[in-house]
């Protein structure tokens, strides 16, 4: 379904308004209502896991419920979970670089 009206968009934006009245000291995401998806708030965080991670528990989301992935070739990380809040779908995502791995050599670190 896809939204005609701003009161389409009730759930999502309610929640957003819920959400900054109790959460306003949270830090904040990347928001994102859109018409194509009228039911979803869409919270985004880039570089910060942390940041993700505090809103999950904020929300009372299940860790085990969290998706995580790893794109642009091993580069990125991404964690998603969705939940619901005031009627909303929530969709949590968060972006963070996975660092380089660091070489071992053969042998490195045995004890002789």
């Amino acid at each position: 379904m896809r939204a005609r009206t701003l009161a389409d968009l009730s759930a999502p934006l309610l929640a957003l308004r819920l959400l900054a009245a109790e959460f306003g000291h949270m830090p904040a995401p990347t928001v994102e209502v859109s018409t194509i998806y009228p039911e979803r708030l869409e919270l985004t965080f880039h570089d910060d896991f942390a940041a993700f991670e505090a809103w999950r528990e904020a929300l009372s989301i299940a860790p085990e419920s969290v998706v995580h992935r790893v794109q642009v070739g091993g580069q990125t990380g991404v964690l998603r979970v969705h939940a619901t809040f005031a009627g909303a779908e929530v969709m949590l995502t968060g972006y963070a670089k996975v660092p380089a791995a660091v070489p071992v050599l053969a042998g490195a670190g045995a004890v002789s």
